[in-house]
């Protein structure tokens, strides 16, 4: 039999629709290469002892001649952020451990409504604070392609998992490039939609204006069928758009079949230097768009002055906003205490936080209340705000120009393990491309564009549009994908080391 845990998602998928292979056979398929690999990954935090029921009831409704959604029966790994009714949600933190929820966040109740089998929970930086996995309160996941190196965060759980063949899907949540970035270093693909056009329901809220759920897949394809079942109004969240979208999937069908690149007019940022980015890197995008001209493109140099502003900015905003979302975590309502008998509810709490939040948490926190602290708002947050507006109007001008803008997903490739953990400041510099599209609120996409010459690492594309036009991004980057997977005669996937139980490989 094929390897199921080998075919997309939209090829397993056809298999189940044509009754060739059973969701059973394929959850299990999956199950076993969780059992065999991810000792040494790490990309679950917890799996589901009720995966197989689920799936058993998939195939009994199939057998029934009910008429299901196309990705009924397909496995699908959940970022712990997301809330679920029947697995452990504690946001990579050990303040939540053991929290069980009372209800299902939106995209996991709309996956479980379309038949998706619920795998498992991924690892993640606590609370979403990380660009490595490595601030995970139960430890850091490793790269598949190479374990002593990052796969990505704060989402490198559903990244490695769908890169090491444990998942086929994956749901992420992307607040500056934790979905885009991590598919960067791992060779897979990672959506953030436009912002409200995905339900923020359910998700352990970092940064409300900047958080969004999107999908983790191995192709654009994959990513629109997810994108599909996910996506769309939710009258519990406020920031839900109202809006009628088209099919992602076959967008994505669109793009990879058709002409879609002549006289796409792609943009390159002016201001985006060369410095800072690994050679591996900043030729491998050069290459795509090279490939994308002779198809037709136009590349376009654009301006874009304030997005190199755009990381000082966001780390104000977002701590600001994740000090007041994480105020509930307070020992009273949910999730750890530490008892102090005579001690006041201020000790307590204070007790509680200092033991259940880790290091990067606590910094963010302790930055975010100063910079709304009487005397410093308007220095710091009402100022970021301001820059935060600029940068929008940039979009702006730059998308009465061009289609769609083009960077790097990142500057480089995956570093080592604990390389930058104890450098706040390169840390957050690893997401100086994706964090100008969560602060505008616009989509983008990370698209596999090769392996760095240098390490023979994933390299990968970004491309951004405009709000609301998320369609936009899967048939571009579906289009790229075909011409770059010709090259490589097979995905880029293909080319990664089979991990072995041991954590070797073949």
């Amino acid at each position: 039999m094929t390897d199921l845990t080998r075919l997309s998602a939209a090829a397993l998928a056809e298999k189940l629709a044509a009754r060739e292979v059973s969701s059973v056979e394929a959850t299990q398929a999956h199950l076993d290469r969780i059992a065999a690999v991810d000792a040494d990954i790490h990309a679950f935090l917890h799996v589901n002892d009720g995966a197989l029921a689920v799936a058993a009831e998939i195939d009994r409704r199939r057998a029934a001649g009910e008429q299901l959604h196309a990705l009924a029966g397909v496995p699908l790994a959940i970022k712990d952020v997301l809330v679920t009714t029947d697995m452990p949600s504690t946001s990579g933190s050990k303040i939540l451990e053991g929290y069980m929820s009372p209800y299902d966040a939106t995209v996991v109740a709309r996956s479980r409504a379309a038949g998706l089998v619920p795998l498992g929970k991924t690892n993640m930086d606590e609370f979403a604070m990380g660009s490595s996995t490595e601030h995970s309160a139960y430890g850091p996941t490793h790269n598949p392609w190479d374990l002593d190196r990052i796969p990505g965060g704060s989402g490198g759980g559903s990244a490695a998992a769908v890169a090491s063949f444990e998942a086929p899907l994956a749901l992420g949540s992307d607040t500056g490039g934790s979905i885009r970035q991590p598919a960067h270093v791992t060779g897979t693909v990672g959506v953030k939609p436009t912002y409200g056009g995905v339900s923020r329901y359910g998700a352990i809220a970092l940064a409300s204006s900047l958080d969004q759920v999107g999908p983790v897949t191995r192709s654009v394809l994959d990513a629109g069928l997810l994108h599909d079942v996910i996506g769309g109004h939710d009258e519990h969240d406020s920031t839900s758009l109202e809006e009628h979208w088209p099919s992602f999937a076959a967008a994505a069908r669109e793009g990879a079949r058709g002409d879609v690149l002549k006289g796409l007019r792609v943009g390159v940022i002016r201001e985006l230097p060369d410095a800072g980015f690994q050679a591996g890197v900043s030729s491998s995008f050069r290459e795509a768009l090279a490939a994308m001209e002779a198809q037709g493109a136009e590349i376009v140099e654009i301006s874009a002055p304030h997005f190199e502003y755009g990381v000082a900015a966001y780390y104000l905003i977002l701590p600001a906003e994740a000090s007041s979302n994480l105020a509930k975590f307070d020992s009273v309502r949910f999730g750890l205490r530490v008892d102090l008998p005579g001690g006041t509810v201020e000790d307590v709490m204070a007790a509680t936080r200092d033991a259940g939040f880790g290091d990067e948490v606590k910094r963010r926190v302790i930055l975010g209340t100063y910079a709304l602290s009487a005397g410093y708002y308007d220095a710091y947050y009402g100022s970021a705000q301001k820059v935060r507006t600029l940068i929008q109007r940039d979009f702006d001008a730059a998308f009465a120009q061009v289609d769609v803008i083009a960077t790097p997903s990142a500057p480089t490739t995956a570093f080592r393990l604990g390389e930058k953990i104890d450098d706040p400041m390169q840390m957050y510099l690893n997401d100086v491309t994706t964090i100008p599209a969560n602060l505008a609120g616009v989509p983008g996409i990370s698209v596999p564009s090769g392996l760095a010459a240098e390490d023979g690492l994933p390299v990968g594309i970004q491309f951004l549009a405009p709000v609301r036009e998320d369609a936009r991004l899967y048939r571009v980057g579906a289009a790229l994908e075909a011409i770059l997977e010709d090259r490589w005669g097979g995905p880029l996937l293909d080319r990664a080391p089979v991990l072995t139980a041991n954590g070797g490989s073949r």
